[in-house]
């Protein structure tokens, strides 16, 4: 199956019709002054947000760039990971901004992954009741998910995303190149919301993964551009015809229900992707015993997570500490977990009838 698309795209996206942002892909990071131009940078002061694990390797270059044309360019970088996406980190960024004098006028740049660009927009979101910003996303799930829709939050204690704003970005500027320092691990977390894209909105998509299994976890450099490309235009056309998460855009949450209880039960130790790519697996598995799905496409789509390495055991973890787990989700309507099913391959659907007996049997039933 081939869905060759022109490489450099832009994707547009829209809001009640009217653009609000771009997202560029590229293939390294010459064009990034080039895609900034419209923001004015000579009349900014801009600071880069960033991580411990991808300062090293891109932060230099980044501020080299921006420094040519922004009137002032600052650093900011904090202790990777999820356990550090607290309030307590978004404090000090906000002490960062006022100790150089930043205004309602400037700009702050998320290099990293979803962790970084999450924060990244809250910050933005919040000071002075809200600011410009742009994403640089590095890691794959980012450049797929999270970058794109302008969701941006905090953790609260072990609440995931509980604390957070809709908060647009200015640009999404997507260096595919960046994929190649991805440990595996990192890379193949990805796919978890890659496969999703495919699983909720697109069955010939979620075909050409299948078809092309080998060229991902290559990397192959025109195969990931065309992965890119489809899984940003299925979450961006969501995002358009829902930006506040009224309606169609709660499918983007399919196997995020039970994948948030897993991964905060696992303390975060478990990557995010991969959290979601079982969560996926145990929607399906629910799906499946609905009779929406037949035992062929879960056993076919059980197989594409499990080659990306999306699979783990559960050990020590309880079924019903991870039903009790989904009630402190913020996902939940009332007493009901907003449950997003499978009517077919390509095909998601909201369902707020599942009950703690179907959630318990899947996790029971995992393997």
């Amino acid at each position: 199956m081939k869905m060759k698309q022109e490489f450099n795209h832009k994707l547009e996206i829209k809001e009640n019709g009217k653009k609000i942002y771009e997202i560029h892909l590229k293939d390294s990071f010459e064009d990034l002054l080039e895609s900034m131009e419209f923001l004015n940078l000579p009349a900014r002061k801009v600071c880069i947000v960033t991580e411990s694990n991808v300062a090293p390797i891109y932060l230099r270059e980044i501020y080299i760039r921006i420094s040519e044309k922004a009137s002032t360019v600052i650093t900011f970088s904090f202790a990777a990971g999820e356990a550090n996406k607290q309030l307590s980190t978004i404090e000090q960024i906000y002490e960062h901004l006022i100790k150089h004098h930043f205004d309602r006028k400037d700009l702050l740049v998320a290099l990293g992954g979803g962790v970084v660009g999450d924060m990244t927009g809250f910050a933005a979101a919040t000071y002075l009741r809200g600011i410009d910003f742009i994403q640089i996303p590095t890691t794959l799930l980012a450049q797929v998910d999270s970058s794109i829709g302008g969701k941006t939050g905090v953790d609260f204690l072990r609440y995931k995303n509980m604390v957070g704003a809709f908060h647009q970005p200015k640009l999404v500027y997507i260096n595919t190149a960046t994929l190649k320092s991805l440990p595996e691990r990192e890379y193949f977390s990805g796919m978890g919301e890659v496969i999703k894209h495919g699983l909720i909105k697109d069955q010939e998509y979620y075909q050409w993964i299948k078809e092309n299994v080998d060229k991902i976890k290559a990397r192959d450099e025109e195969t990931l551009k065309e992965m890119i490309y489809q899984s940003c235009r299925i979450k961006g056309g969501v995002v358009e015809r829902d930006p506040k998460e009224q309606g169609e855009r709660a499918l983007l949450n399919f196997g995020h229900t039970l994948g948030h209880a897993i991964e905060k039960l696992q303390n975060f130790q478990w990557l995010h992707g991969e959290c979601v790519g079982i969560g996926c697996q145990l929607a399906a598995m629910i799906s499946a015993s609905r009779g929406e799905i037949s035992e062929e496409d879960l056993c076919d789509l059980k197989k594409l997570f499990r080659e990306f390495g999306l699979w783990k055991p559960f050990d020590h973890m309880k079924a019903e500490d991870v039903v009790e787990t989904t009630k402190s989700d913020k996902k939940m309507e009332g007493n009901h977990v907003k449950f997003i099913l499978l009517h077919r391959i390509g095909e998601a659907y909201i369902n707020r009838e599942i009950t703690e007996e179907e959630m318990c049997h899947v996790l029971e039933q995992w393997s």
